[in-house]
């Protein structure tokens, strides 16, 4: 039995649970704690690789800023959420900026020490290519439906892969951190807009707004819009 703090948390995420029992604990005995406070980025687009992150606690926001000062939000991942490996791959610089969300703690992998564990268990590679496969698959989503779809259901088929940790938990989660100019920059949307196609799911019964946070009400209503 794995007696690690926060083994059990990340035993919440499918990726990590699904994992073998030999990678999970290695990872674990390789990682270490690291804190942000908030707004303090973790690392920066250009910046060498340093490893693997999960969330524990808090959120972390994933985007970029052009030189013109303009941002592009893609993600803001809350726990038990893993990333960066795209970087362990391939040994090239961060493609996106990751910056905390109010207090959070996080658990590093550091690059060198997870490439030497590759090196001596290279059929490990497979899971690591497993996690990175499946961003990949929500990334083509997120790009047609960005294309397709009406405004609405764009906001529909965001809130409710938010709410499901972007395929990382079951159940879902009632309450998300994110106000509402954050969701706006996600689908490239005005902040007015998607104001008004929360407070439009809000009299149907599906959510209920408060201040920087969204509480589902409805999730299986919510899941029916997506379907449609």
């Amino acid at each position: 039995m794995n007696t690690h703090p926060w083994h059990a948390h990340l035993m919440t995420g499918h990726w990590y649970s699904h994992l073998p029992a030999e990678l999970q604990n290695s990872l674990l005995e390789m990682s270490r704690l690291r804190r942000l406070s908030p707004g303090q980025r973790l690392f920066k687009r250009g910046d060498p690789p340093c490893g693997v992150y999960a969330v524990l606690e808090g959120a972390v926001r994933i985007g970029a800023v052009s030189e013109q000062g303009k941002e592009a939000l893609l993600s803001v991942v809350e726990p038990p959420y893993w990333f960066g490996e795209i970087s362990l791959f391939d040994g090239q610089p961060r493609t996106h900026d990751a910056q905390g969300v109010g207090q959070c703690t996080l658990l590093h992998v550091p690059q060198a020490g997870l490439l030497a564990f590759l090196e001596e268990q290279p059929g490990y590679w497979r899971q690591l290519a497993l996690l990175m496969s499946h961003k990949l698959r929500l990334t083509f989503v997120n790009l047609e439906h960005l294309s397709l779809m009406p405004a609405p259901a764009r906001v529909v088929h965001r809130l409710l892969m938010i709410a499901e940790g972007y395929g990382e938990i079951e159940p879902a989660r009632r309450v998300l951190q994110l106000p509402q100019d954050q969701l706006a920059l996600m689908l490239s949307l005005s902040r007015q807009t998607t104001n008004q196609i929360l407070k439009d799911l809000q009299g149907q019964g599906i959510l209920q707004l408060g201040y920087g946070e969204i509480e589902i009400l409805d999730i299986q209503g919510l899941r029916r819009l997506a379907s449609t």
